[in-house]
Order: structure tokens, then C-alpha cells, then sequence
């Protein structure tokens, strides 16, 4: 029997059902380098987390989706102060639009793959803000880098707000679908 994300077995044990184990968010999204965390522990003297962002075409904006320091490598951990140490600038850019505070600020110009269990909304980042939910914007919950830098694309080429709206509404249709015992009505 399932009870709000947890699977109760016969002899009482509980195992808890992650939404990555269902794999909400199916697709990668290539985001924006805008901002990082200074590192602490093992990341000393590095990035411990990067400010990530959406292109909103409509604004010509880059707004933020998530801060992400899962997938990175120690190699790209020593590799990233680096790549982006000529876009750094002294304070938040001025087509970049979040509620965080980053320790250090970048021009948007790097472009990363990220991959997440889901799209949802937030009070902190700035993609799509107040489309979904008055005063919310959408993010990626548990973002990893997936070891790919898009050095291909410009940041303009990077997913693009309104595409992750589409996935944030294919994932509720999905879930939606799912409730109702796969039927798409």
C-alpha cells in the first residue's frame, strides 16, 4: 500500500519513493553559469554551488531556476574557477533576475547541462515568475550537473523559460494522468 510517497510493506517496514525513482524530469536542460556559493570543507578555496539560468526571450533576461553542486567532478571543481574567472563582475549583471545572493557573480556566458527530479515552483527563483502562482517562479529540485558544458551554445541558445513552462506542464499532466490510473482526459 502506498501512503503519501511511502510504500508500507506487510511486516511494517517503510520504504520511502523519491520522485527521481519515478523520473519526473525526463529531459536535461542546458542553463546559464549567473552566480556561485564559495565552497566549504572539501570545496575550500572553489565553487561549492553555481547560480543557474533560464533565457527569457521575451525580457532578453537570464532568471534563475536552481543552485546546483551535485555532478561536478574534482577536476571540474578545479576547472571552473577557472573557465569563468574572465566573466566575473562585482555585482549581480544587470539582465539577470533572481532572489538569491550569490558570493560571486558572473556575465552570462557559460552554458552547463543540468538534470533534476522535477520542475517546481519557488519563491526564491525568477523563471517564469508569477506565471504559474502569483509571487512564484519555477525550479529545479535536486539539480546535478551532468558533466556536459555546452560550449557549443551561446547563452541566448540556452533552454529557454517558456520551455521549461512546457515541462513543468507536461510533468503535472503525467501526475495528473497518473492519479486518475493512466487515463488522459
Amino acid at each position: 500500500m502506498i501512503v503519501k510517497n511511502k510504500l508500507l510493506l506487510e511486516d511494517s517496514n517503510i520504504i520511502k519513493l523519491k520522485r527521481s525513482y519515478k523520473s519526473e524530469m525526463m529531459d536535461t536542460v542546458d542553463l546559464v553559469v549567473v552566480g556561485a556559493f564559495h565552497g566549504r570543507g572539501k570545496r575550500s578555496g572553489t565553487y561549492g554551488a553555481l547560480l543557474m539560468a533560464a533565457y527569457n526571450r521575451e525580457k532578453d533576461v537570464f532568471q534563475s531556476v536552481c543552485k546546483v553542486g551535485s555532478g561536478f567532478t574534482d577536476e571540474d571543481l578545479k576547472k571552473l574557477p577557472e573557465m569563468l574567472r574572465l566573466h566575473v563582475v562585482p555585482r549581480k549583471h544587470p539582465r539577470v533576475e533572481t532572489g538569491m545572493e550569490a558570493d560571486v557573480w558572473f556575465e552570462p556566458k557559460l552554458v552547463l547541462e543540468i538534470i533534476g527530479d522535477e520542475i517546481t515552483i519557488s519563491p526564491i527563483h525568477t523563471a517564469a515568475w508569477s506565471v504559474i502562482k502569483e509571487g512564484f517562479g519555477l525550479a529545479i529540485r535536486f539539480p546535478r550537473f551532468t558533466g556536459r558544458y555546452r560550449l557549443d551554445k551561446a547563452p541566448e541558445d540556452a533552454t529557454a523559460v517558456d520551455e521549461l513552462l512546457e515541462m513543468y506542464r507536461r510533468q503535472l499532466k503525467k501526475v495528473a494522468e497518473a492519479a486518475d490510473g493512466g487515463v488522459a482526459r
